[in-house]
């Protein structure tokens, strides 16, 4: 039975525990694995390729598979709480990555294969849980949360703003220039509004040239707003973290951002279990 717990606590540290040399490198070994299984998806997609090395393709696949199913085994075998892990969405991630390769040995039709392919591109996500990552995503949801209700008011706003200059230009240009209806109108102003510029409705009119031009100079205007808004919670987010960077020994405070000692004492900010 200690055996057993040793062993466990072991494969643990290993796959859970990204602050030890072998779970730094279990991630490294990972991500590759991940990218690679990643190529060989985009790979199959051309048709040439395809057609001359399926059969290669589909060994890599499945070897994929059995490499991601021993893993998501071994998650399962070592974690503390083996449903909770299955529920996450982290546990949910790892299961999807190995869904692919049982749809395809079953499923040879060409309608499921891209059903197939759109699951493995989901292994990307795998990513996200890597241990150089972790942190980084933090700071990101943390920036999301924190910017949530500018970044809804920024929306209203510029949905106000598009749903104004639409039925203008419905009004001004009418459907013999191409606004056949104010949801079109408002295609066309959201179009300008972001200055992506498709071209595929253009105003003929002198007066609806004049609203067009102020829609794209607004664009200019206020495309920089949302990413100002975000960078400002994310510096936050990270200047927060600071703050929590106590020496446990001194109980200095404000240490830089990735410090590992403290800058008084010299004692370890994050000391080893």
């Amino acid at each position: 039975m200690d055996t057993t717990l040793s062993r466990r606590q072991r494969l643990h540290r290993v796959i859970f525990e990204t602050d030890t040399p072998a779970g730094r490198r279990f991630d490294k070994i990972l991500l590759i694995v991940i990218l690679l299984s990643l190529l060989v998806t985009v790979v199959d997609s051309i048709q040439d390729i395809h057609r001359d090395y399926a059969d290669l393709l589909t060994y890599l696949e499945w070897g994929f598979t059995l490499v991601f199913a021993v893993e998501y085994i071994l998650r399962l075998y070592c974690s503390p709480r083996p449903l909770k892990y299955a529920f996450s969405f982290y546990g949910l991630v790892d299961l999807l990555a190995i869904v692919p390769g049982v749809l395809a040995i079953y499923y040879s039709d060409a309608q499921y294969l891209l059903i197939v392919r759109i699951i493995r591109m989901m292994r990307i996500f795998r990513v996200l849980k890597l241990s150089p990552y972790l942190r980084q995503a933090h700071y990101l949801v943390e920036a999301l949360r924190g910017s949530k209700q500018k970044i809804i008011v920024f929306l209203v706003s510029v949905s106000t703003l598009v749903t104004v200059f639409g039925t203008l230009m419905y009004v001004i240009e009418g459907p013999q220039n191409g606004f056949t209806s104010i949801p079109k109108g408002i295609y066309w102003a959201i179009v300008t509004l972001t200055t992506v510029g498709f071209g595929d409705i253009v105003p003929k009119t002198p007066v609806g040239q004049m609203v067009s031009s102020i829609v794209m100079i607004i664009g200019y205007s206020i495309i920089a707003v949302p990413t100002g808004i975000f960078t400002a919670e994310l510096a936050n987010a990270m200047r927060g973290e600071q703050l929590k960077h106590d020496c446990p020994v001194c109980v200095k405070k404000l240490h830089e951002h990735g410090a590992a000692f403290c800058s008084r004492c010299g004692n370890a900010l994050f000391p080893k279990e």
